[in-house]
């Protein structure tokens, strides 16, 4: 896709981007920019504003690019057999062919394909990772493919069978803290029977479920003193009650949901549509949209906190049809990023200092 389209129509022969009316008003006025993977196509999406004001769309090719985390100089992405720690190669004020921040894919962990989900970084900065194949919270390693850190209580052991689909990372107070699985199951590919109602939020301190009866539950985060997750087998964005560990439903979205970001008062959640195969099928999410007449989406909603509203959004229509995280860019106007598709990357060098 070319940068530099019109706003609210970004098209390419296989793919179109619109967006709401007052969508790029709103990144202007939260100060920010967005980031989001599109696993099933292997795509880095970098959305934000051209000095027009109008909507500037970048894309890189990541092989089934999935879990990001952002600061405002540096992303990490995990890709299918690799994570990455990409770096801003531009000085405050410094700007790249228009755009204020271009992130360099600068350091390279090969993992091995462990299917890795969710990204952050420690208070220390160490980072971690959902090693969602191997059932546990896992950090990389300079000699090996990764470095068990916990696991949920109900796995007995850690074996390459993706046995509860382990998926969501939440921190807290800068530690790891919460964890989202799809069942409490502990056979190989055991997730798969209990995906209607056996998504489950554990807590990594105490070692306890915390929450149970969810469907397929995605992309935890701390954010305003509350715990805020996806019940994606439901299309519910909302809030776990942590004294009565219930989950409350704030938004029904037209879409299975992955990939969830704050921007103060709001949340911006990822749509994707459901797959049509035994993995998707039953769930309550199909029930909803078709007793509301709608059809699955692919794209953002930016949801209100305070109304509960969906106030903007970005559709995707196309090739795409698959989403997985979505991570704001604080104090960004316009991100770009390397890949390994071009040349570009050969010619673009930093020098540190001595």
């Amino acid at each position: 896709m070319n940068d530099g389209m019109p706003l609210d129509i970004v098209t390419s022969p296989a793919l179109e981007i619109t967006a709401s009316r007052q969508f790029t008003a709103w990144l202007a006025e939260q100060r920010i920019s967005l980031a989001f993977t599109t696993y099933q196509t292997g795509k880095l999406f970098l959305i934000g504003l051209q000095p027009s004001g109008e909507l500037s769309v970048f894309e890189r090719t990541f092989n089934r690019a999935m879990g990001l985390y952002a600061l405002s100089n540096q992303l990490y992405l995990s890709s299918l057999y690799q994570l990455w720690q990409f770096e801003n190669a531009l000085e405050p004020g410094q700007l790249h062919e228009g755009y204020d921040r271009l992130y360099v894919p600068q350091v390279g962990y090969t993992t091995g394909d462990l299917d890795i989900h969710d990204i952050t970084l420690s208070e220390q900065g160490q980072i971690l990772f959902v090693n969602t194949l191997f059932s546990c919270l896992a950090t990389i390693s300079k000699t090996h493919s990764f470095i068990p850190l916990w696991h949920p209580p109900f796995i007995s052991k850690l074996a390459a069978e993706d046995r509860c689909h382990l998926n969501g990372l939440a921190m807290r107070d800068g530690k790891p803290r919460y964890m989202t699985a799809v069942a409490q199951t502990d056979v190989a590919d055991g997730w798969r029977d209990r995906r209607q109602n056996g998504g489950c939020v554990i807590d990594i301190e105490s070692n306890e479920i915390i929450a149970a009866e969810l469907s397929m539950p995605h992309s935890p985060r701390w954010h305003l003193n509350q715990l805020w997750l996806l019940n994606s087998g439901t299309g519910e964005f909302g809030k776990l009650d942590l004294s009565r560990g219930e989950f409350q439903p704030i938004t029904f979205c037209p879409g299975y949901l992955r990939g969830l970001a704050f921007s103060s008062n709001f949340a911006i959640v990822g749509l994707s549509k459901p797959r049509h195969n035994k993995t998707f099928s039953g769930l309550a999410l199909d029930e909803t949209l078709a007793a509301k007449n709608a059809d699955a989406r692919v794209g953002l909603q930016v949801i209100d906190l305070n109304s509960g509203d969906a106030v903007h959004w970005l559709r995707i229509e196309g090739v795409i049809e698959e989403m997985y995280d979505v991570v704001v860019l604080p104090n960004v106007k316009r991100p770009m990023a390397l890949g390994f598709k071009s040349d570009e990357i050969r010619r673009v060098i930093t020098v540190g200092d001595a």
